[in-house]
């Protein structure tokens, strides 16, 4: 057997430079190059081994310098979500605090079910220097070290303890990332010693590979148990998630819908895969939802979904759908989800599957009464859009009306990135998506922070799209600095700064239940109060924008950031537009609810007053059975 001598880091390289992934045709590489930050963990092991390929030429794996371990994993999902879950970055970081930086980002990319590679520096496999710099020592065994707590977060872990252990664990790696079902975060955990020791390798280790994605086709019984129902149906409602947009099913939808008359609601992940403008699109829904969207899941008898995990928000916490007898077929490549609320599963890839119940429907479609219907709601909900756009809230503008304007200056191939606060629920209401790809918003894991790096990871996977990072400041303030590495790679990313002082949506749920926005304000501390609820603090961040290299440019009305959007994008250079708006809104309506517990007992009027609408609120709420 022919081998070749080289450190387990120089393998691994070799190794990653290799990977390909396939589908319908089409390759890619599956890893193509490496986000991460030195330290003495890894500069000696997987740096030297990424400094030996870029001289050598040995294997082609560039190497991108992030600022935070935690931003280079969210700049790695974002590329994911936009590759379809096709193409992945992978990350190294140092022992200790390095690798531990990663772990939410780990969590975010598990949850988003979006492969991600981790690669976090470990103790020494020997224990010969034990305990070496940031080693946690655990009384309970000599084998613990804090890069456990990747296995929670993890789809797929290992420690590569010996050399020879890193051939199947790599192996692993590469079939869970590019598994539909299995994937998410992929951690190996690499201990320093290891990285730098030597060892003799197959030369069949490092032979191209390519990872076929398959997919599933949909079993023709189950089909037609999904069909029965949906022919039974008056009044059925798709609910289309993230599984519709990476299958590539977009245009199987829209014909489904156009030939059965059958609405399409969506969820954050899957906004945009029906253009809001169909005549069948409903919009968001759920706690957040549309007034359309809601209305018909309130009513509907049948609900098909379609790629969906259902979280809380998108059932608003099991109330939105209303009917008694409602019944549930869900298509989905993973049975986790296709048996949620007793469902009829459909286990299948997306694409395959709506075509072929388009195909057991043929000539089936929904009443005339129903399709009439539909279309009063969605012309009510226009209203309601409408009304949000200009409500010409003064001194400070809404959050809404900044959305109208961005809404009309950006094209439709333009990347909305947002991922918590209170933008994602105006963002599931009024953003009016037409391309799968235009709506960027992270809220399964709904991860403050993830904004600015998710802004560099989408320009990196298409560098043709205008990207604009939607970003209030508290997410803001909590991880800015990756517009360092937009700058030093050249991107050009617009970030649109919403500073309201504050947390606004937090804020609003807390008065709603009874906590008087108790904490969600950046204020001065009161000295008769002691709480913070004082002036409002002297924070720049538009400044603090420009200190990290950015152009920033300042809007002070609607019409002044409808002006300042046109320069940023004619800028090649990375822009922040910084607009204040009213930290007490006006929000859209409200058409759906949230289950956040309320206390049950308290001193305060206000509290008593919230919980007595929550457990009014609470007697909607049912498993679907």
């Amino acid at each position: 057997m022919e081998t070749v001598r080289l450190t387990t880091a120089q393998a691994l390289v070799r190794f990653l430079a290799r990977q390909y992934s396939e589908r319908d045709g089409q390759e890619q590489r599956l890893v193509p190059g490496v986000w991460g930050i030195f330290g003495h963990g890894n500069v000696a092991g997987f740096g030297q081994a990424l400094l030996q390929a870029a001289v050598t030429r040995e294997a082609d794996l560039p190497y991108y310098l992030a600022r935070n371990e935690q931003g280079m994993v969210h700049a790695s999902v974002a590329y994911a979500k936009m590759r379809d879950r096709l193409a992945t970055f992978a990350c190294t970081a140092s022992t200790g605090p390095g690798s531990t930086n990663m772990i939410t980002g780990a969590a975010l990319a598990t949850t988003n079910r979006i492969p991600v590679l981790l690669l976090p520096s470990d103790m020494f496999a020997t224990r010969a220097a034990d305990p070496v710099l940031q080693q946690l020592e655990d009384g309970r065994g000599g084998d613990v070290t804090v890069n456990d707590t990747f296995r929670a977060v993890s789809k797929y872990f290992d420690r590569i303890s010996r050399p020879e252990q890193l051939i199947p664990a790599a192996l692993a790696a590469m079939r869970v990332l590019t598994d539909p079902v299995e994937t998410g975060a992929v951690t190996l955990a690499l201990p320093q010693d290891v990285q730098a020791e030597a060892y003799d390798w197959p030369v069949a280790f490092f032979r191209r590979r390519v990872w076929h994605v398959g997919r599933p086709v949909p079993e023709p019984a189950a089909v037609e148990r999904a069909a029965r129902l949906l022919r039974g149906a008056r009044k059925p409602l798709i609910v289309a998630g993230g599984g519709v947009v990476y299958s590539g099913a977009e245009t199987a939808l829209r014909a489904f819908a156009e030939a059965t008359g059958i609405p399409v609601a969506d969820t954050h992940a899957g906004k945009g895969a029906v253009p809001w403008d169909h005549p069948y699109a409903v919009g968001g829904l759920g706690s957040t939802g549309s007034y359309a969207a809601n209305e018909l899941a309130r009513e509907a008898d049948v609900v098909l979904g379609i790629g969906t995990r259902y979280s809380d928000f998108t059932t608003a916490s099991h109330t939105v759908f209303g009917n008694p007898d409602v019944t549930f077929v869900n298509l989905n490549v993973t049975r986790l989800d296709a048996v949620k609320h007793s469902a009829e599963p459909l286990v299948a890839d997306a694409r395959l599957g709506v075509g072929a119940l388009a195909d057991a429907l043929a000539g089936w479609e929904v009443g005339a009464e129903y399709r009439l219907h539909t279309r009063g709601l969605i012309a009510r909900t226009r209203e309601i859009e409408e009304a949000c756009f200009q409500v010409g809230h003064g001194p400070l503008p809404a959050q809404t009306e900044i959305l109208g304007a961005l809404n009309d200056v950006l094209d439709d191939r333009a990347v909305v990135i947002n991922a918590a606060g209170s933008l994602p629920g105006d963002l599931q209401q009024l953003w009016r998506a037409r391309d799968p790809k235009a709506y960027h918003v992270e809220y399964a894991y709904s991860c403050m922070g993830y904004e600015v790096a998710a802004g560099v990871g989408a320009k990196m996977a298409d560098p043709s799209r205008e990207v604009v990072v939607l970003v209030g400041d508290g997410s803001y303030l909590m991880m800015a600095q990756e517009i360092v590495t937009m700058v030093s790679e050249g991107l050009k990313v617009i970030i649109v700064l919403v500073q309201n002082h504050g947390f606004a949506s937090i804020g609003a749920l807390s008065e709603s239940l009874g906590s008087q926005r108790f904490g969600t304000k950046y204020r001065f501390r009161d000295r008769d109060s002691g709480r913070l609820d004082g002036d409002v603090l002297p924070v720049d961040l538009a400044t603090n924008a420009s200190s990290l290299g950015a152009d920033v440019l300042h809007a002070a009305s609607v019409d002044d950031f409808r002006a300042a959007m046109e320069k940023a994008q004619a800028s090649h250079r990375t822009t922040v537009v910084h607009v204040e708006t009213d930290l007490y809104g006006p929000n859209p309506p409200g058409h759906g609810w949230w289950d956040v517990p309320v206390s049950q007992t308290s001193v305060l009027d206000s509290t008593r007053e919230a919980y007595e609408t929550y457990a009014a609120r609470k007697t909607d709420q049912r498993h679907y059975l």
